[in-house]
This record gives C-alpha cells, structure tokens and sequence, in this order.
C-alpha cells in the first residue's frame, strides 16, 4: 500500500521502527477500553505483528496505519480498518490519536483519508464505528464526517464496575 498524503498528516504501513511508539500507546491503561485490551502487550509480540502488518486486508481482515506529521515526522497515532468483509462490502474503523497532539485536526484529516481510500480502492460500500457514549470528542469527530448515529448498544461496555452504553455510528458510500 501507498502512503496516505494529507496536508498536515500522512498515513502509512507500520515499520519496526515504530515499534516503541506501539508499544506505549498499546500498553497505555487510558486507551484500553476503547480498544478492547485487557492485558499489556510484549514488544516481541508487538514485533511480530508488526512484521506481518505487511500481509494484505483481504487475508487479514484489518490494516493498521500509522499517523505520522508530514513536517516533523513525529508519529502521532494510529487508524485502523478492521472486521473488513469484502462479500458485504463494509469495515469496522477505529483512531486514536496521542494526548499531546490531539484537538490540533489531525484526527478528522486521517479520518478524511482513510474514508476515501476505503470507497475508492477498497471499493467499501460502508464503514462503521463503535464509540462510548461518554468519548464526547470521537462522537463530535465521526459526525463531522458524516457519520450517522444508527443505534445504542446498552450496557456494552464493562469498564471501572460500571457498565457503559456504546453508540453505532455508520457512514454508507452513496
């Protein structure tokens, strides 16, 4: 896969160099129940994925690209395509973005990005996204994108003895 061109952010395959930036921003307690985790991660297992990130979406059923500052190069975060099912034509998609570069438009220019590789190369006829009901500034990010509130999942989220309410967000390629 090419390189993602935006003005500010370029979007790109993950390399072993990256690997101490993967490694804090998965072993972050912070970020963990937005993605899933539930135990720190090694880097050599880290490495590992890294080493086969290269294998195509098709087999995979995900693709994870680095976001990288176009003026410094400094890596500021992450976006993903996952559950990617070719047959329905529609992938999952998830960002983060590390604390000290986030309210800055980095997010919503990677989100521009990879949306229209998605439809353009991906030839997806839609994408979604799954986001808590109290992560105020991803539901404020993925509606200025278009993205529209579909449903709630209730209780969905079990995180600090409290459950939490997640919102499906949508995006369908007209």
């Amino acid at each position: 896969m090419q390189t993602l061109n935006g003005k500010s952010i370029k979007l790109r395959a993950l390399e072993q160099e990256d690997l101490n930036f993967l490694y804090q921003i998965e072993n972050n307690e912070l970020f963990w129940e937005v993605s899933h985790t539930q135990t720190p991660f090694s880097k050599y297992s880290l490495r590992l994925y890294i080493e086969n990130s290269h294998l195509d979406i098709y087999k995979t059923q995900q693709l994870r690209l680095l976001i990288e500052e176009q003026s410094s190069t400094k890596r500021i975060g992450l976006i993903d395509l996952f559950d990617f099912n070719p047959k329905h034509k529609r992938a999952g998609i998830g960002i983060l973005i590390a604390p000290e570069f986030q309210k800055k438009g980095y997010a919503f220019e990677s989100l521009k990005l990879i949306i229209d590789f998605a439809f353009t190369h991906l030839d997806l006829h839609q994408l979604y996204a799954n986001i808590s009901e109290e992560n105020l500034n991803s539901i404020r990010l993925f509606e200025k994108c278009i993205f529209k509130r579909i449903g709630l999942k209730k209780d969905w989220i079990f995180s600090n003895k409290n459950f939490k309410n997640e919102i499906l967000y949508q995006l369908i390629n007209d």
